[in-house]
């Protein structure tokens, strides 16, 4: 059986740290993923994952953290057991407008990534939808940040591949030698779930689950992340999506 692991950015509005590590481990997840907000307290952090035997094998951090402090983002990495540095966003006023833009943006990345990979772990990106926006010359922008050997892996949101109107089983085949993750998420029937943003419990939306997972499980994926950006009940999503996730 595979292990899940849980964004813990689905439960932010939720109960503190500690029950929702709790909560997490009794719904029979193994691991669990950081976002930036946590890492303010790794005793807490360190302590918590502890007393619920959970790992935490990636984390996302900001790049400016990355960028700036680089030594800072590997000391808390290796710290907490992580074997990856993803970098989850970019700011809609920070993203290029043209093909070359992105290009720069990409060896930008590149560039950030290189202490994170001296370190002996992985440095990838986190997509949205707007890297399938097609450019004036035809370019996807995450073509552009995953340029060849350019030391960049990738963690696939597969209901963001959907959003931006994409096939998130030609994207896997596409980037299976880069993919070391992916964030399982699911996208509600069209009119249902507004006061959740539109977003589905993993597996009680429209992603065609069967398809996608037999072509995630062809590449070398190490971690399967499950996320929902805003549940009006976490413990809800929790439960539902590993109980679905177990049977895909």
């Amino acid at each position: 059986m595979t292990d899940f692991s849980y964004q813990l950015y689905s439960s932010r509005k939720f109960g503190p740290l500690e029950a929702t590590l709790e909560m997490v481990a009794k719904c029979g997840y193994k691991q669990v993923e950081a976002y930036g907000g946590l890492y303010e307290d790794l005793d807490r952090l360190e302590k918590a994952l502890s007393a619920n035997s959970l790992i935490m094998p990636t984390g996302h951090f900001d790049l400016t953290l990355v960028e700036k402090t680089p030594n800072q983002a590997i000391e808390i990495a290796k710290r907490l057991g992580m074997t990856a540095v993803i970098v989850p966003f970019l700011d809609q006023d920070d993203r290029p407008g043209d093909a070359k833009g992105w290009t720069k943006f990409a060896d930008r990345l590149s560039e950030a990534g290189k202490p994170i990979l001296d370190a002996g772990l992985t440095f990838g990106w986190h997509n949205h939808d707007f890297e399938f926006n097609t450019l004036e010359g035809g370019e996807k922008p995450l073509d552009l940040i995953l340029q060849s050997e350019n030391g960049v892996s990738l963690e696939l949101d597969l209901a963001w591949v959907a959003v931006g109107d994409e096939s998130p089983v030609e994207w896997v085949k596409k980037y299976a030698s880069k993919l070391v993750s992916v964030h399982l998420k699911d996208i509600a029937p069209k009119g249902e779930c507004v006061s959740e943003d539109g977003w589905a419990d993993v597996g009680h939306g429209t992603m065609n689950w069967s398809e996608i997972m037999d072509a995630v499980r062809t590449t070398n994926c190490s971690y399967f992340v499950m996320e929902h950006d805003n549940p009006s009940d976490d413990v809800r999503f929790a439960q539902r999506s590993i109980a679905a996730a177990s049977k895909f």
